[in-house]
């Protein structure tokens, strides 16, 4: 629906569409439509392939013809995850744009992190390093995002030490990353490089937890029991009346951790989110333990 507001933007904020132009915009719509409310992904796809073809015979500078092309090369991408044909995507999406270095900052995104779901991180490794290291690429919006991806869900998923620390330490990461985010970056490089050098867990289900694995989650448990203590605090000065905004602004943290920040799937997790809750219990007894006392001396009253 974004890539339908963005073009319905453009249409009004630009000169008037010529015939091509407002039939690839219908277009758009249709497969926006295909793709989102009837989920018939392969008309979507052919419906993005069309309007790809049309898009082709015109004027390439045009803005408008770049939209539109991004537009449908975004839900293109996504009708193919959706057909689990997600291997032959970074090989459609050369095929729309005649250099590498051209691909729009969100389509590179979304390239890497269909690779990196699907297990096949090293397949976008090439194609993002050519990527962030084309000069124009530099000023575009979302390039500092491309590099956090490439960092996270490339290189140090695969174990490139090496490569990761010019990055954050090189001409990208200079661009691409603030002071701040280069130490966090750096810092999770050292937990990645840390936990390959210990041995595996013990694959079975009985398997009690031991304090060198408790060891081995050390360094994110106490960054993350850092992150909520300091929420907390912030949430403490709060005086009365505050009360629901505590509980909403408590929830929202859970949920970020839970879903935006890690896979409840993954054996990897579960230290994680055991810590996670322990500290939630604590700082939900503190915070609503007085509420509660008060609220029970008032009924016995």
């Amino acid at each position: 629906m974004k890539v339908m507001s963005s073009c319905s933007t453009c249409s009004v904020c630009s000169p008037p569409l010529t015939t091509s132009l407002a039939q690839t915009s219908s277009m758009l719509d249709a497969a926006a439509e295909q793709m989102m409310v009837d989920k018939d992904f392969q008309a979507a796809f052919e419906t993005c392939e069309r309007g790809l073809e049309i898009l082709a015979s015109m004027d390439q500078e045009d803005n408008r013809c770049r939209e539109f092309k991004a537009g449908f090369c975004i839900l293109g991408i996504q009708a193919q995850a959706e057909l689990n044909q997600w291997h032959g995507v970074l090989s459609w999406v050369l095929q729309q744009y005649e250099h590498l270095e051209e691909i729009p900052s969100k389509i590179m995104q979304m390239c890497i992190l269909l690779y990196s779901k699907v297990g096949e991180p090293a397949a976008m490794q090439e194609a993002a390093r050519v990527w962030l290291h084309c000069p124009s690429n530099g000023r575009a919006t979302g390039f500092g995002t491309v590099a956090e991806l490439y960092l996270l869900h490339v290189l140090v998923p695969l174990g490139h030490r090496d490569e990761a620390l010019e990055l954050i330490d090189g001409e990208v990461g200079s661009i691409a990353f603030t002071e701040d985010q280069r130490q966090t970056a750096l810092d999770v490089v050292e937990e990645k490089e840390r936990q390959d050098q210990e041995p595996p867990l013990n694959p079975s289900p009985n398997a009690e937890i031991t304090p060198h694995t408790v060891s081995s989650q050390g360094a994110v448990i106490h960054k993350l029991r850092t992150m909520l203590r300091f929420f907390y605090r912030k949430l403490s000065l709060t005086r009365s009346g505050s009360f629901p905004l505590r509980r909403v602004f408590m929830a929202a943290v859970l949920l970020y951790m839970l879903f935006l920040r890690m896979d409840p799937a993954l054996p990897s997790s579960f230290m994680w989110i055991s810590k996670l809750l322990q500290l939630l219990k604590q700082m939900w007894s503190a915070m609503c333990a007085p509420y509660y006392q008060a609220l029970t001396q008032s009924k016995e009253l």
